[in-house]
């Protein structure tokens, strides 16, 4: 929470800049995913604007976080999540997923977070 006080108080931060040095921070399985991951999106969902949300790495669309990273550190996990929040349009029926273990990033991996991307932003 005090981190998401400090982003809400940093006012214009370039959020890229922000989301970098959370990155940077992580220990190194976590940032190589992190870093593969903040490709994958620029790459593939270029209108998602980078920056923080709650201390993670995060992706906004019009000021609204659609999806984020969350290390395994962060909650003492054996593993990272890739989490969507409710502005993505995931919906399928009355129940979905709306996060994702992460443990490694194989192309498998890659044209699936591709496909919930394009998914979430239609």
């Amino acid at each position: 929470m005090r981190e998401h006080i400090q982003e809400l108080k940093g006012g214009k931060q370039d959020g890229e800049a922000a989301l970098l040095a959370k990155i940077a921070e992580m220990p190194e399985h976590d940032r190589a995913l992190a870093e593969k991951l903040h490709a994958i999106v620029k790459r593939n969902a270029p209108d998602l604007a980078p920056r923080t949300w709650y201390g993670m790495p995060a992706y906004a669309k019009d000021g609204n976080v659609v999806c984020f990273f969350q290390s395994g550190l962060k909650f003492k996990t054996r593993y990272a999540t890739l989490g969507f929040s409710d502005k993505a349009k995931l919906d399928d029926g009355k129940m979905w997923p709306t996060s994702f273990a992460l443990k490694e990033l194989t192309p498998a991996e890659e044209a699936k977070i591709i496909a919930l991307l394009e998914k979430a932003l239609s």
